[in-house]
C-alpha cells in the first residue's frame, strides 16, 4: 500500500496549494485557530465550490479544528463554546467534503479527576452530530492533557466506546507530539491502534525538542531530534494517509513529502 503525502496548506486556495506540493492530500483550516467566532470558507466562490473543486482535482482535504477547543475541560465557561465550536466547524468541514476534522484531545485542570474528563468527551461526542470522521489527535505537552499519554488515551477511548455515534470518531497520530510527550515511536503506532483499532490520519513532522519534553515544536523531516530511520517507520506502521505540519511553504513542503517518500 502506497501512503499519500500532503501538507498543511493556507485555507485561501487549498487545490491551488495542493498542485504547488505536487500532491492530492491537504489540511487546513477554517477561519482563525485561535478564536470562538466559528468557521469561515476563504475559498473563493465558498463551500459548494470549493467540494466541487476539490473532486474535479482529485483533491483530499482534512480540516483542523480551533486550537482552542476543549471539551474534556470541567469549565463550563470554555467546554460548553468549545461544544458548540466543535460543531459548527463539523458542519463547515462536511459542506466542503472533508474527509475528517482534526481535534486536539485537550485537558482538564491539576486539581481535577481525570475521569470526569474522559466523561466530558463521552457526552461531547453523544451531544455532537459527527457528519464527518472527528479524529481525535494526541498531544505534546501538558500534565493533565487527554491525549499525550497512552493511558489517558485509553481512559479517553473507554469513554468514548460507550458514546453513541462513537463509530465516527477516529484518531490522529502525530509524530512529533508522540516524541515529545514520551511515547516510544517504536511501538507509538502498534499501541494506539491497539487501543483505538484505528488510526485515520497521521501528521508526519520531526521535533526541533527532545524526547518527552513536552514541547510542541515542529521541525522539517530530518531537521530535528526524531531518529530518521524511527520517523519513517512509526509513519509506515500506522498504515494512514500523511500530512506535514512542517515549517516553510511549497519548496520546503515539497522536501518533507520526498524526504518521506524515499524512505516509505
Amino acid at each position: 500500500m502506497t501512503q499519500r503525502i500532503g501538507a498543511h496548506v493556507d485555507q485561501q486556495d487549498p487545490i491551488a496549494e495542493a498542485a504547488a506540493r505536487g500532491t492530492t492530500v491537504v489540511q487546513f483550516f477554517l477561519g482563525d485557530p485561535q478564536s470562538y467566532k466559528g468557521p469561515v470558507v476563504a475559498y473563493d466562490g465558498g463551500a459548494a465550490k470549493l467540494r466541487a473543486d476539490a473532486e474535479a482535482a482529485g483533491v483530499t482535504l482534512y480540516v483542523h479544528a480551533p486550537y482552542i477547543i476543549n471539551v474534556a475541560t470541567l469549565n463550563n465557561r470554555i467546554r460548553i463554546p468549545s461544544r458548540k465550536l466543535l460543531q459548527q466547524h463539523l458542519n463547515a468541514a462536511a459542506e466542503i467534503g472533508a474527509t475528517g476534522l482534526i481535534v486536539h484531545g485537550g485537558h482538564v485542570n491539576k486539581s481535577d479527576d481525570p475521569a470526569t474528563g474522559f466523561d466530558n468527551w463521552r457526552k461531547a461526542i453523544e451531544a455532537t452530530d459527527c457528519k464527518i470522521p472527528l479524529l481525535i489527535e494526541n498531544t505534546a505537552g501538558g500534565d493533565n492533557a487527554m491525549a499525550r499519554h497512552l493511558d489517558r488515551i485509553a481512559g479517553v477511548w473507554r469513554a468514548i466506546s460507550r458514546a453513541e455515534g462513537h463509530e465516527q470518531v477516529g484518531f490522529c497520530l502525530d509524530t512529533c507530539h508522540a516524541w515529545a510527550g514520551g511515547i516510544a515511536l517504536a511501538e507509538a503506532a502498534e499501541r494506539i491502534h491497539d487501543i483505538t483499532g484505528r488510526i485515520d490520519l497521521v501528521h508526519g513532522n520531526d521535533s526541533r525538542d527532545g524526547f518527552d519534553s513536552g514541547a510542541d515544536r515542529h521541525a522539517n523531516l530530518g531537521a530535528g531530534q526524531i531518529d530518521p530511520d524511527e520517523l519513517a517507520a512509526v509513519v509506515r506502521a500506522a498504515g494512514a494517509p500523511v500530512v506535514c505540519e512542517t515549517p516553510g511553504g511549497a519548496d520546503e513542503h515539497k522536501a518533507d513529502i520526498a524526504w518521506l517518500r524515499d524512505r516509505l
